[in-house]
């Protein structure tokens, strides 16, 4: 089947008419709270809401049932990248992470009676989520394998024990996505469950909200205590036991809307560097005639392109029903890593501009180096790329000796 590279004319104008509206709305606001958003101002999060509604744009990934434009992965990465092009851009229009990954989940597994208590309310901004997997050393991580936090049966539901911490958006959210393990123990490969649990549960109790280097995700990054916490067994999201399988419908998509919202980023910082560039003189002409820094900026243009190529290759791959394990390691690794080198070349351009509060680069700086981190650091997709690239060469071999015989 033939991979296209052409965008779709519906997609091509939510894409501008994201683009005016960033230019326009968001910048101006991101400006006036310098991208800090970790406190989560409420009001600055409706505002920019209805303007997206207003705008045409809001909601690009979710259903058209659920009041979202209903684009398939291809058509978001499009659209994500526009929007990314502010830090507040994706919250604007409700794509940002976690709630963008957690309304796909939800719209996959959840029950109609789940959906339109959780999901309804989250896909129309009136809500926000958090999920929370990730667990302080030696619980889970980059290996969630090693889950630690437990979920025993009682009468009539479940009593989750546990303690999570880095759960983005905790602070302020309407419910979490609590994977706990209901079966084996850590180091297991199976046994995880998901489980729906709302805010005001007397069990679930943020513990802190922990200080980051990034801070452009609204609601920041927590950590939660789950003690005593009684849910219903309304509240499994999925079957018992099935948690892992089905983190996989939210982890994979989730890392290429990452890729899409920080490839955004991405041009903004060049942008800034071209614009610098072109307007600054040093040395009796402007910077952009000197080869030092043609080599920066086409070196941050090459990152860019290929960045794109390698997302809608994985995006391609997953509109197609296939797993694309494989292509959306490569997109994540390498995404992740060229648009750290964008901005960090783009505030090398800019000299002490850069470094400055005068540009918006020190805080884009700051923002993307977790994006490293997150969804699995960079070591552990590249350890399973090798692993997939090393069995598939067996295979081959294999059956390359059976065709001989």
């Amino acid at each position: 089947m033939p991979i296209g590279f052409e965008i779709d004319e519906r997609v091509a104008d939510v894409a501008r008419r994201t683009t005016a509206f960033v230019q326009d709305v968001v910048i101006p606001e991101e400006r006036a709270c310098d991208g800090n958003v970790h406190a989560g101002p409420e009001p600055l999060r409706r505002r920019l809401q209805q303007a997206a509604r207003g705008a045409g744009v809001f909601a690009p990934h979710v259903g058209t049932e659920w009041g979202g434009l209903g684009l398939d992965l291809c058509g978001q990465a499009v659209v994500f990248e526009a929007a990314g092009y502010s830090l507040l851009g994706p919250l604007a229009l409700n794509c940002a992470a976690p709630d963008e990954g957690n309304t796909h989940l939800l719209e996959v597994v959840a029950t109609d009676e789940q959906k339109e208590r959780y999901l309804r309310p989250l896909a129309a901004g009136e809500i926000r989520s958090c999920f929370a997997m990730t667990e302080p050393a030696p619980g889970a991580g980059s290996d969630p394998r090693a889950l630690a936090t437990t979920a025993a049966r009682i009468d009539g539901g479940w009593r989750i024990d546990g303690r999570k911490w880095f759960i983005s958006g905790a602070d302020g959210a309407a419910f979490a996505i609590c994977m706990a393990r209901t079966s084996g123990g850590p180091g297991d490969a199976g046994g995880a469950t998901m489980f729906l649990v709302d805010a005001d549960n007397p069990g679930m109790k943020i513990v802190r909200n922990i200080d980051t280097l990034d801070q452009g995700l609204f609601g920041g990054h927590s950590e939660i205590l789950f003690e005593g916490c009684e849910v219903a067994d309304s509240a499994v999201l999925g079957e018992v036991d099935q948690g892992f399988r089905y983190a996989q419908v939210r982890l994979a998509p989730a890392r290429m809307t990452h890729c899409m919202r920080w490839l955004g980023v991405a041009r903004r910082a060049q942008d800034i560097a071209l614009e610098r560039a072109t307007n600054r003189h040093a040395f009796g002409k402007p910077l952009a005639e000197l080869g030092m820094v043609q080599q920066l900026l086409a070196d941050s243009e090459i990152d860019i392109e290929t960045s794109r190529a390698v997302l809608w290759r994985a995006c391609w791959e997953l509109d197609q029903g296939r797993s694309a394990a494989q292509h959306t390691s490569i997109a994540k690794t390498y995404v992740s890593e060229a648009v750290n080198r964008v901005v960090d070349r783009s505030v090398q351009v800019c000299g002490a501009l850069g470094i400055s509060g005068d540009a918006p680069l020190s805080r884009l700086y700051r923002e993307v180096r977790p994006f490293r981190i997150y969804d699995g650091p960079s070591e552990t997709h590249r350890w399973a790329i090798a692993k997939r690239a090393v069995r598939a060469a067996r295979e081959r071999a294999a059956r390359e000796r059976v065709a001989a015989q």
